[in-house]
């Protein structure tokens, strides 16, 4: 629901339910028919670092062009769908807008969920990591393409986390890129059960 692989497949299969049901993207239910044609973001397959490759969804997103060009040139190159008008172009806009804004907000109950499990969301006095009053400094480590790739993304996270801790806790909340995170914690987690052992 909030991978970058995944969040072009769920924008696909909006426009392919649209192209079905009305006549907003004409002769494009074949082309919208494939799944995974439409991708957030793709990785080079040698790499596991940050660098997106080809960032379909998040152009498309983020084209602040008056007509829209990059929504319609990624409409003609990778979905072969072409003639498309300025207003389905904005409705595409729109649909990338949502998915993504959900997507953020899904990730963004997830962290808060974790910074309440641990006692860092401020709901709870000396508990939820306050000292003399003032809530304790908490860098939440964010790892992945999306989240750095993708800014509309990003803010969003960062603004949906903002806004389910609330103005009084929120500012003593950062989210920070980390890379390799998946070999550090995998680190960690082997340090920690051998020194148990």
């Amino acid at each position: 629901m909030i991978s970058g692989m995944y969040l072009g497949e769920i924008v696909r299969r909006v426009l392919h339910r649209m192209a079905e049901e009305s006549d907003i993207f004409p002769d494009a239910v074949q082309n919208l028919s494939v799944p995974f044609v439409l991708r957030a973001l793709e990785f080079p397959q040698t790499s596991h670092f940050f660098s997106p490759r080809t960032p379909l969804m998040a152009a498309m997103h983020e084209d602040d062009s008056p007509d829209l060009r990059e929504v319609g040139r990624i409409l003609e190159d990778h979905l072969k769908i072409s003639g498309v008008s300025l207003k389905a172009r904005r409705l595409l806009v729109r649909v990338c807008d949502i998915v993504t804004r959900r997507a953020a907000r899904l990730a963004a109950a997830g962290i808060v969920g974790i910074l309440k499990k641990i006692g860092r969301d401020g709901s709870a006095g000396v508990a939820s990591g306050r000292t003399k009053g003032k809530p304790r400094r908490t860098v939440v480590a964010v790892e992945g393409g999306l989240y750095v790739g993708y800014s509309m993304f990003r803010d969003y996270l960062n603004e949906a986390v903002a806004e389910i801790l609330g103005e009084e806790v929120a500012p003593y909340v950062c989210l920070r890129v980390c890379e390799d995170g998946s070999g550090t914690g995998a680190a960690v987690l082997a340090a920690a059960y051998s020194s148990n052992r």
